[in-house]
Parts: C-alpha cells; structure tokens; sequence
C-alpha cells in the first residue's frame, strides 16, 4: 500500500463483464481473439511504416504512434480483463490498480490528442499542400508528438495522485473489468469533491481541445474540398482523410456512449459493456481501417509480401 493512504483495503475484485457462467469461455475466446488481432494488427502496422521508405511521411509517422498507443493501452487493460473469465476471483492489489489507472489515463488521453494531431496534418495537407514539408517538418512532428504524451502524461498523474488520497474502506469490489476512476470513486469512505473537480476540469479539457481541433481541421478541409472543381480530385482529397474520419467517429463516439450517457444507460453494467468498444475494440479496429482503407499502406503491405515471396521462391 502507498506511503500517505490511510485506505483499510489493500487489494480489489474486479466484477468482470458478466457473472454468467455459461458465458465466461465464450467470451474469454471471443476477447482472447481480440487481443491477437490487436497485438499483430498495431505491430504489423509499426513494422510496416518502419521498413517502407515511402511511407516516412508526417502522415504514417502520426499513425505508427497511434498504433503504438493502441497497443499499449489494450494491453493495460485486456490480459486482467482475461483473467477475470478464467478465475473465480479476479484479485488486483492496491498498487496495480493504481498503476493501472495511471497508465490507462496516460495512454487514453493521449490517443486523444494524437486524434487531433492527425487532423491537423490533414488540414496542412490539403489546405496548404505548397507549406506541408515545410510546416510538418521533422522537428515539427516531433515536438507534436512529445506534446501529446506530456498531456497524457500531466493528465495520468493528476488523475492517479488525487485517486491515492481517496480512503477506501468499504466494498473491495470494482464494478468494471478494470480500475477506472468512476467505479473506484464509487468505494470512498472520503469526499471525493477534488477528485470530481479535477475529473471535470481535465475531462473538459482533453475533449474541447482535440475535438475543437478536429472540427476546425475538417471544417477547413471541406470548405477547401468544394472549392476545387474537378470531381476525381475531389474524390481524392476526401479519400485521404476518410480513414481517419472513421477512426475518430468510432473512437469518440464509443467514449462519449460510456462517459456521457442518455437516459437509456444509467447503470454501471451498462456503462461498463459499453466501455469494452473504445477500450477494446477500437485499439483492433484501427489498425484495419488504416490498413484496408488507406492506399499507400495497401501497397506498401503488397510490396512487402512481394519481396518475401521472391525471396522463398528464389532459396527453391
């Protein structure tokens, strides 16, 4: 237990999805194939960009980070999460809730700002395609991409050090197959006042920021769009951004679906389900999207398995 908590509890069960048991294998299976697809597709995605020249564009630069994000925070969260439908207690000790809770903060918040990030290389693209090498030069993708993980990083600690000064006394069970700050909120014997009013002041934050950023990219990209007169190169304009239009929808509106819900989703066993598509899902589906809607990662994927099939043939 951390130097500085009075809590009486020094470890927590997690809940998991369901307490079904005639679901626990199904579902064990179904996320254990998630996972798979999740490790390999953001791996192959890294490798990819990595070993193919032309893709060392600001654009895939931004997209192997964001696969690296994707498969940092899947990992926080869905290998415990697997756990949970194979015992019959999922135990997580004090310490490694907290630091779960950190490094989900750490790499959800930054997936955030790398969502806005992405959109502004898109703006520079197309609405300004003399300056792009020049504006999104080397030194310039670097500093945007060290900002985005000090945000997370600033977010996590704020997140996590008010969390270590809550007191928890009563019931050890999370109602959530991970630690996440609302259902641990939900065992204070505390006040948990600093914790709201930080929650709500990083949350307005890291959501205005990004989203008003994307919006105002693609309000630009648009109106930049229905001013050229050629269909085709309209057609292609917009097939740049289309993957990305795709991510952000799935990523933003699966977390606002859990952190900002209607009047139909009021329990925690709702909002929990809910949470397995943007903690999840998403981190498996980008690195589809990009790979089946994107051209140049279609050919350089192709070149790729090219080469290694001239390779075997040329050893027979």
């Amino acid at each position: 237990m951390a130097a500085g908590n009075h809590s009486t509890v020094t470890e927590f069960i997690l809940a998991g999805l369901t307490e079904k048991p005639e679901l626990q294998f199904p579902l064990f299976l179904f996320f254990l194939g998630v996972y798979v697809v999740t490790v390999v597709g953001n791996l192959g995605m890294i490798t990819l960009i990595g070993l193919s020249s032309h893709l060392h564009t600001p654009m895939y630069y931004f997209l192997s980070s964001l696969s690296f994000i994707d498969l940092c925070y899947s990992t926080v969260i869905t290998p415990k999460m697997l756990v949970n439908f194979v015992t019959e207690k999922n135990i997580i000790s004090y310490p490694e809730c907290m630091t779960q809770l950190y490094f989900f903060a750490f790499f959800i918040i930054s997936e955030c700002h790398m969502l806005a990030v992405m959109a502004y290389d898109r703006y520079v693209a197309i609405c300004n395609p003399l300056l792009y090498n020049v504006t999104m030069s080397y030194q310039v993708c670097s500093w945007l991409v060290v900002e985005v993980y000090t945000m997370g990083l600033i977010s996590a600690i704020a997140h996590t050090s008010c969390m270590l000064r809550v007191v928890f006394c009563k019931d050890k069970i999370i109602n959530h197959y991970f630690c996440d700050v609302f259902p641990l909120l939900e065992l204070s014997c505390s006040s948990t006042y600093i914790n709201e009013v930080v929650l709500l002041c990083f949350s307005l934050f890291n959501i205005l920021a990004p989203t008003l950023t994307i919006l105002g990219s693609y309000v630009s990209i648009i109106a930049s769009i229905l001013r050229i007169s050629c269909t085709e190169g309209r057609s292609k304009a917009f097939s740049t951004c289309s993957s990305h239009i795709l991510a952000v929808a799935v990523f933003y509106g699966s977390a606002a679906f859990m952190y900002l819900p209607t009047s139909n989703i009021t329990s925690m066993d709702q909002s929990k389900v809910s949470s397995v598509f943007y903690t999840i899902i998403v981190p498996m589906l980008n690195p589809l999207i990009y790979s089946l809607r994107n051209k140049g990662v279609k050919v350089a994927l192709n070149k790729i398995i090219e080469k290694r099939l001239f390779c075997i043939l040329k050893d027979f």
